[in-house]
C-alpha cells in the first residue's frame, strides 16, 4: 500500500468516526439534526481531502452504520436516502475540486455549492423512489422544505467552517491547494 493511499484510508476512517459522533452535539434531536446537518461535514471534509472515492464510500456507509448502531437516522427511508445523499456530496465535492483547474478558496466554494445542490437532487429523486413504493408520497414542497428551508443553518455553516477548514489545512501543508491565487498571474 502506497504511503499516500494509507493516508488517505487513516483520514477517511477518522471522518468515518467523527460523523457517527458528531450528532450527539445536536442531542440526537432530528429536527436539529436537520438544521445543522452534522454528518455531511465530515463526508464534504473526506471529499476534498481524500478523494472522491473516499467521499463517495464515507458518504454511503456512515448513515447506514449510524442507523444500525445508535437507530438514527431512522433507516427507512432517511437512512437510505441519506446514504446516497452523503454519497454524492463526498462524491461531487472531491471529484470536482480534484480536477478544478485551479485549486484555491473559489473554486472550494464553486465546488461546494455544486455538490450542495447535486446531493440535494439525489436526496430528491432517492426520496421521490422510496416513498413511491410505500404508501406516502414526496410532494415538490417536502422537497424544498427538507433540501433547502430547514436546512438553512447547516448549509451556511457548511460555506463558513469548510472552507475554514481547508484554509487552515493548505497553512499547515496538510492540503494543497494548486494555485491560491486562483488564476491570477504572478507579478514578474
Amino acid at each position: 500500500m502506497k504511503k499516500n493511499e494509507l493516508k488517505n484510508l487513516v483520514v477517511a476512517a477518522m471522518l468515518l468516526a467523527v460523523g457517527l459522533v458528531l450528532p450527539f452535539l445536536t442531542g440526537q434531536i432530528q429536527q436539529i439534526g436537520n438544521m445543522l446537518l452534522p454528518m455531511h461535514f465530515p463526508v464534504i471534509l473526506c471529499g476534498l481531502i481524500c478523494g472522491w472515492k473516499y467521499g463517495l464510500g464515507i458518504g454511503f456507509i456512515m448513515p447506514l452504520l449510524r442507523s444500525a448502531i445508535f437507530g438514527m437516522p431512522v433507516m427507512y427511508p432517511n437512512a437510505i436516502a441519506m446514504a446516497f445523499e452523503l454519497a454524492a456530496y463526498g462524491f461531487f465535492v472531491g471529484f470536482l475540486f480534484s480536477h478544478a483547474k485551479w485549486q484555491c478558496i473559489k473554486s472550494l466554494y464553486r465546488c461546494l455549492v455544486m455538490s450542495m445542490l447535486l446531493g440535494r437532487a439525489v436526496w430528491g429523486i432517492v426520496m421521490t423512489v422510496i416513498l413511491a413504493l410505500g404508501t406516502e408520497g414526496f410532494t415538490l414542497t417536502a422537497f424544498l422544505s427538507g433540501a433547502f428551508l430547514n436546512a438553512i443553518p447547516g448549509i451556511i455553516a457548511q460555506l463558513v467552517i469548510i472552507p475554514g477548514i481547508m484554509l487552515a489545512l493548505n497553512r499547515t501543508h496538510l492540503v494543497h491547494f494548486k494555485n491560491a491565487k486562483c488564476g491570477v498571474r504572478n507579478a514578474e
